[in-house]
């Protein structure tokens, strides 16, 4: 079993209810495929490089699941789909955003996946709420904390 670390972000309306509602949709399509340890309360957000959008609504889990990373990648991929994310302009709405951000301390760089996620270092709307479920996760390349990490992301 892997322990994995999941970024949840909406800023749309959907067939499921707003936002929260769509994070909430998504957080039970994942205990489909694992078990849900913990779920970090939900943050209002800007946008962030695509300003031109609603704000979002960011959260974080901790899943442990049979899946291999690349087999988690594709699964929150296609409920990604299901839920109706269209991927129409970069960094812009969605329904549903699901990033894997940690797969253990696995490293890996391939077309498919990089694990850790590359940015999430930077990115204040991912580490918020990370920190209140894994404060003392130790990114594999950088060696920081997840909290040590947002005390230094812009």
């Amino acid at each position: 079993m892997g322990l994995a670390a999941i970024a949840l972000g909406s800023n749309l309306t959907s067939q499921f209810g707003g936002r929260e509602r769509n994070l909430q949709t998504a957080v039970q399509r994942l205990r489909d495929v694992g078990e849900v340890k913990a779920i970090s309360p939900f943050y209002d957000t800007e946008p962030v490089g695509y300003l031109d959008q609603p704000r979002f609504l960011n959260g974080a889990l901790i899943l442990e699941t049979s899946l291999t990373p690349l087999e988690l990648m594709q699964t929150l991929l296609a409920i990604e789909r299901e839920m109706g994310r269209e991927r129409i302009v970069a960094k812009g709405p969605r329904v549903i955003d699901l990033d894997l951000l940690f797969y253990d301390n696995c490293v890996m760089n391939t077309p498919e996946l990089t694990l850790p996620h590359p940015e999430m270092h930077n990115r204040r709307f991912v580490l918020e709420p990370l920190v209140g479920i894994a404060e003392d996760w130790v990114h594999p390349v950088l060696g920081l904390t997840v909290a040590e990490m947002l005390i230094q992301a812009r």
